[in-house]
């Protein structure tokens, strides 16, 4: 998908969420892995997602006071909530304490945290992770006047946000045939549509091939949460460029296209599959067209083969490191400055999911790439008259790191 891309039109229903019970000896077997004492849940207003869906809370609970849950590395947990809410854990195991008072508040989380040291929470130094810094800089400040440090919790989130079931795994794979089907017959349809049997000249718009697209998606049975995009010369490479039926450029003899497209099964829990090709009208590549292409499909390749490598060898890799190996191909090709996002994202029930992305130039991602994760290989060179994209997803396991789909190697003729 076009990095970080606002909605688009052609909404389609989101598939829900599921909402899991906690799994209180996996989080202390975790925290106990990673040298914490615990890890300190905060919430006020919804203002953190990430700790009503690993704590398996309604997110749509009426949430106007403060509440904290502190899980131990060992231990029961300890909540403290507002005595106008006082209910509002109730689902969770541990024991509680109230406060009405600000003075009660400072207290309590004093005597919850107790002999704690090493807290974990939703919280990026520098935020330079902000996906998961959610706390807001005046806790933060009141929790280290008690004497605690306080660490992020961005490993623990992907561990029990990002890392997939073997089911889920199997959605991915089953959006991934369906998608790498289409997406082959939708280029031979603009090639149909382009060149009618009676041998007049077709008429194409982004727009138009987006509606067919997305009808293709439709019978499958996926859904998405917008796109998919298409775009022609200048409009590919523009990563922020949405046709519209307003708005759309036609497609013709000579064009240069691109087609991002994503989906996943109608079903709770399903992960998305997220590719990005490009191909010519009528023609072969140009030289530089050629050139851009050969770049970009070298940088996605040595990012997967970094990931490949470091599983097989059993090495830890952080998403910076692939986010590296990609920008440096690019670079040495003298066109670092046209690569202005990521390399990658992580994939899950969301889009844009909650595990480590492939990026070291907008954050520097020191999230490990967990087993059981799938996420987008994305590199881009966008130059004014075009735009060169190639994306594909991997799913990793203990030991081995793999490609799950087809992978685009020659630019694809129309």
């Amino acid at each position: 998908m076009q990095p970080d891309i606002p909605a688009r039109a052609t909404p389609c229903r989101p598939v829900p969420r599921i909402i899991a019970p906690m799994n209180l000896d996996a989080i202390q077997a975790a925290l106990r892995d990673a040298g914490c004492d615990g890890w300190l849940f905060y919430d006020h207003h919804h203002r953190d997602p990430i700790a009503a869906h690993i704590l398996g809370l309604d997110e749509k609970a009426h949430v106007t006071r403060r509440w904290y849950y502190f899980i131990p590395a060992q231990g029961e947990p300890r909540k403290l909530v507002h005595r106008i809410e006082q209910g509002r854990l109730d689902t969770l195991p541990g024991s509680k304490g109230q406060y009405s008072s600000w003075q009660e508040l400072a207290a309590g989380l004093d005597a919850m945290l107790d002999r704690a040291q090493r807290v974990a929470m939703q919280f990026s130094p520098n935020n330079d992770i902000m996906y998961v810094s959610m706390v807001d800089a005046g806790t933060i400040d009141f929790l280290r006047s008690l004497g605690k440090e306080i660490v992020s919790s961005a490993d623990l989130v992907s561990q029990f946000e990002a890392v997939l079931t073997e089911d889920q795994m199997a959605t991915h794979a089953a959006a991934q045939m369906a998608i790498d089907e289409l997406l082959a017959e939708g280029w031979r349809e603009m090639g149909r549509r382009l060149r009618p049997a009676s041998g007049g000249a077709g008429e194409l718009t982004e727009f138009d091939h987006v509606q067919w697209l997305s009808e293709a998606m439709r019978r499958e049975g996926l859904v998405w949460e917008n796109g998919p995009n298409v775009s022609v010369n200048a409009n590919s490479s523009d990563s922020h460029y949405e046709p519209t039926a307003d708005r759309s450029a036609a497609i013709r003899e000579g064009d240069f296209v691109l087609i991002d497209i994503w989906g996943r099964l109608d079903r709770p829990g399903s992960v998305f599959y997220d590719i990005t090709w490009t191909g010519v009208v009528g023609r072969e590549p140009s030289p530089q067209e050629q050139q851009v292409f050969t770049t970009v499909t070298a940088a996605r390749d040595a990012a997967v083969a970094s990931i490949e490598s470091a599983f097989a060898a059993g090495r830890p890799i952080c998403g910076f490191e692939a986010d590296d190996a990609a920008r440096n191909v690019v670079r040495e090709a003298g066109l670092g400055a046209f690569f202005p996002h990521r390399t990658g994202h992580n994939i899950c029930n969301e889009l844009h999911g909650p595990g480590a992305h492939l990026d070291n130039l907008e954050t520097h991602d020191r999230r490990r790439i967990l087993p059981q994760t799938c996420f987008s290989v994305e590199p881009g060179v966008y130059l004014p008259e075009f735009g060169v994209r190639s994306e594909v997803n991997m799913l990793t396991a203990p030991g081995k790191a793999w490609v799950t789909g087809k992978i685009q190697r020659e630019l694809v003729r129309i």
